[in-house]
């Protein structure tokens, strides 16, 4: 059965990230119904957005803001549809959780200048977690569409005057173009890293600023990650399927390196 688990995922991994939650329905379908539960967890579904509707703020939903069939809001800590005994942060942690909120508001806005975040805190045993979701969509201008999702997990663990945090970040990206001078192209597909560091720790909101420095970095390193595999390769074999040179100038060249080649052989065999 574990055999059946890895070869789910991977196929996931595969699959294009704006299909996944109808590839993983028809997935759940396939697989042995006591791997439901498991891939349920392990697989990054895009982000949803949702309207709070005491504050009026759009939020992002998952997993870690879900108790039952509702959803609580980062805004104002209730559940929608209302749910009285839905599990909520300590009252430290939803301390953290809002000024999070509104740190990484700002983020989002310079960093993207647009689109949805959310932060979400909630205890584990000695330790405690920090779930910082981003999601921009694209606005369809010149015909082209596409959705960038940013999940990142922290698991913090304090110890005396500093934290350990393990990060576990995963960006579900798609862009598809239907244009005349584009054509039609659909590039696609999802990344997931990990990093640990140990960071001081002298006053609780400290959290948030260690929290946004790794978010930042991290995300700086997926985005050149992901500029270099799937805008670098496209772009290699679009340069090796059509030369933007003409025919005579590669000639020319050719023959001016094989020009050189002789010049050296000659002077070698002297």
């Amino acid at each position: 059965m574990s055999d059946q688990y890895d070869c789910a995922l991977d196929l996931m991994r595969r699959l294009p990230p704006q299909n996944i939650e109808e590839n993983l329905s028809k997935l759940l379908d396939l697989v042995h119904p006591d791997l439901i539960d498991d891939l349920l967890s392990a697989i990054d579904q895009p982000l949803k957005v949702k309207r709070c509707n005491q504050t009026g703020k759009d939020y992002l939903i998952c997993d870690y803001n879900r108790d039952g069939d509702s959803y609580r809001s980062p805004w104002s800590n209730e559940y929608d549809p209302e749910l009285p005994d839905g599990a909520v942060p300590s009252p430290t942690l939803r301390k953290l959780e809002v000024a999070a909120n509104e740190a990484f508001d700002t983020y989002r806005d310079l960093y993207y200048g647009g689109g949805v975040s959310s932060v979400y805190t909630f205890d584990i045993d000695d330790k405690f977690a920090v779930v910082v979701l981003i999601k921009k969509v694209g606005d369809g201008q010149k015909r082209m569409n596409g959705a960038w999702d940013s999940i990142h997990v922290f698991e913090v663990q304090e110890r005396g005057r500093n934290a350990h945090y393990k990060l576990t970040s995963t960006v579900l990206l798609y862009m598809i173009t239907n244009s005349q001078d584009l054509g039609n192209m659909n590039l696609s597909g999802s990344m997931t890293r990990q990093a640990e560091q140990d960071l001081p720790v002298d006053d609780p909101s400290a959290h948030i600023a260690n929290v946004g420095r790794m978010v930042e970095d991290m995300e700086q390193k997926m985005r050149n990650s992901l500029q270099e595999v799937y805008f670098g390769k496209t772009k290699d074999i679009v340069n090796d399927l059509r030369s933007l040179g003409s025919l005579e100038e590669s000639r020319t060249q050719a023959k001016i390196q094989q020009e050189l080649v002789d010049r050296l052989m000659e002077r070698n065999n002297q």
